[in-house]
Formats: C-alpha cells, structure tokens, sequence
C-alpha cells in the first residue's frame, strides 16, 4: 500500500505541473460551459466581401474588425498596400482553422505537425510540455468541439522590413483529459466541455513568396 500511495501522489504532482504549464502556453480553461445555447447569427455585414479602396472612403474589411483610425487599423492598412491581395476577413477565417489545428496538435503530441506552424522559440515551449507529459506516461484524449469567439486584438507592422504581426483572441470549446500509464484519469473529463480563453499572435513577411502566417507567440 505504501508504495501505490507514492505512486498516486507523484502523479498528482506531475498532474498539477502539467496544468500549469499548459496554462502558461495555451491559455486558461474556465470550467464548465453550457454550449447548448445556438450561436448567435452572423450579421449581414459579415457577410460583405469589400477590397483595399484606393480612392478614399471606408475599407470595411478593416472596419468590420477593429476601429481603423487605430494603430492597429493602420497597420492592416500598410499591409495591405504591399500587398493588395491580403484580406483581413479571410486571414480572420485561416487563423480560426489554424487555431484548431494547432490546439489538437498539441493535445494529440503531434510534434511534426507543430514543427511546421509555430516559430521556434514556440515549439519549443509546446514540446516541452508534451515531453514531460509523455516521459510520465500521461496521454491526453480531446475533442475539439468548435470555436465560440474569434476576435483581431490588434496588429503591427514595420515597413522598413515588411514584418507583420496580427494578435488574435480565440475562445475555444473542447473535453480533455489526462490518463495515466494504467488508464486511470488523472485530470479533466471526457464528457465535459470547457472553454478555454487565448492571445495568439501570427507574424510573416509580406509581399513575399511565402504566405504562410506563424504563430510567435501565446497567451492568455
């Protein structure tokens, strides 16, 4: 008996430690959520599909997002001036699939995939985690159930070297959780869903050959 209760308390210690660094690399889960209620529907002007306007007047495809006076609406602005084809609804649609992606990459350990979308120093963070939870013989079963809130925070972007950067807030919706080497659930539900609240932050170059957007940073 002695030896069991070791055990049970070595995993709930490494339990608790992977909580808080999976807090401190993806964000805060909230809890229980009720997720039953319908979305609300979109509006008819998220629906309108507007482009750079040259001339003057309003470019809704910033407005819609953030207040385009701001620094940040400026920034996107800059944007797309180097480059006309960048549409900030659009890049609002794939950093939303991107968000999904990345987040059950990172529940499932799929460190290839990763590797692929996030700038080094933030793999290393993401790997790190699955590392331990892996050398502990903890698995993670999630699912991911859909994304409640997307959100542009804000964005920059310095002309002298076209580097972009765009801060995104997701609120997420999925059920995790962590078992031991025996099965045994060690944290988290398989039934519950739960929110979970996150700043990422996607940079590239524009106005060059690659489009793809990585994420560079995270917080909640």
């Amino acid at each position: 008996m002695g030896s069991q209760l070791v055990q049970i308390i070595v995993l709930a210690g490494v339990a608790v430690f992977l909580v808080l660094r999976l807090r401190s690399v993806l964000g805060t889960r909230d809890g229980f959520e009720d997720t039953t209620k319908p979305a609300p529907a979109a509006s008819s002007d998220s629906k309108r599909k507007f482009e750079v306007i040259d001339g003057g007047g309003t470019d809704f495809d910033i407005s819609d997002h953030i207040e385009i006076e701001s620094d940040s609406g400026k920034a996107l602005a800059a944007m797309k001036r180097i480059e006309p084809g960048f549409n900030v609804s659009e890049f609002t649609r794939g950093a939303r699939q991107a968000y999904e992606m990345i987040l059950m990459a990172f529940e499932n350990g799929d460190l290839e995939f990763l590797e692929q979308y996030l700038a080094p120093d933030v793999y290393e963070s993401f790997a790190s985690v699955i590392t331990a939870r892996a050398d502990s013989g903890l698995s993670v079963e999630a699912t991911f159930v859909g994304v409640s809130g997307v959100k542009l925070i804000e964005a920059h972007f310095d002309e002298e070297n076209s580097e972009a950067d765009i801060t995104m807030k997701f609120v997420g919706e999925l059920t995790s959780v962590v078992r031991d080497a025996a099965g045994e659930v060690v944290e988290g539900s398989a039934t519950a869903v739960k929110k979970q609240s996150d700043f990422w932050t996607f940079a590239r170059l524009m106005g060059g050959d690659n489009p793809n957007w990585l994420l560079v940073g995270t917080g909640a």
